[in-house]
């Protein structure tokens, strides 16, 4: 079998920045194994699959070790794809996915992605994430992460989390998150439960950090940065039970895969 897969920096206007993203176009599906394989050769932190489908397009997305419900800079990345490599004049692309229909627009250099929106709730603490972070956070709250809230953006930048501890935890991945400096809120993401120790810009986490946000500044429309190493910025617009996440994306490389 031979298919051609490129890879996209998500949430970056040049390459070496942002998150990187394998997005496969198929025409028929493979085997869920072979699709794991892909993503586990590839050893990004996502691999997006899309198809044609009746309204759209089916997205699925996997990580080197599993396929998850949600992901958000592989979105960017297949939207990406669509509009630029394969040169859809569509203004607007669904796609069918495992968390419902998303949307994502063209608006001139950048792509606005229409998320479900996620509402964290306060938490008891488990005693292994303050262990794996061995720093006290300010607040915990809970969704499908912990969100972890903290003082100041120096704060952010200075965890250094033990991944084998926090693997261990029984939600998906741990945000943290402060004030931004230059933005109005900035986070790092780690989720080594999924093959992830800290992910570049993850566009999933801002569907619980907009709202939270949100409520905290009394503000729709809230810019935000997360502080990996190569690092993204995220324009994010809280709609009620949905989450408006903008970014632009790069094609770094277009390859074929023979299996």
């Amino acid at each position: 079998m031979q298919l051609r897969q490129y890879q996209v920096d998500a949430f970056s206007d040049q390459v070496f920045g942002g998150n990187p993203a394998a997005v496969v176009p198929l025409s028929t599906w493979p085997d869920d194994a072979v699709l794991q394989a892909i993503a586990a050769e590839n050893n990004l932190s996502e691999t997006a699959f899309f198809s044609p489908s009746q309204k759209g397009f089916r997205l699925r997305w996997f990580t080197p070790v599993r396929e998850v419900d949600l992901c958000g800079h592989a979105t960017l990345a297949s939207a990406h794809v669509i509009f630029q490599e394969l040169a859809s004049s569509a203004a607007e692309v669904l796609f069918e996915t495992h968390s419902g229909e998303l949307f994502v627009k063209k608006r001139g250099a950048w792509l606005e992605m229409d998320f479900p929106a996620s509402h964290a709730v306060p938490c008891p603490v488990p005693e292994i994430l303050l262990r794996g972070l061995a720093r006290p956070p300010v607040e915990v709250l809970a969704a499908e992460d912990y969100l972890v809230v903290v003082d100041d953006e120096s704060d952010v930048l200075s965890y250094v989390p033990d991944h084998n501890l926090l693997a261990q935890l029984d939600l998906r991945g741990v945000i943290v998150t402060a004030p931004g400096r230059d933005v109005d809120f900035v986070s790092r993401f780690f989720a080594p439960k999924f093959g992830i120790p800290e992910d570049p810009v993850t566009g999933s986490a801002h569907c619980a950090l907009a709202p939270y946000w949100a409520n905290r500044t009394g503000r729709d429309r809230l810019a935000a940065r997360q502080l990996s190493r190569r690092g993204g910025y995220i324009d994010c617009e809280v709609r009620g039970k949905r989450v408006l996440l903008s970014g632009q994306a790069v094609t770094f490389m277009i390859a074929d895969i023979f299996f």
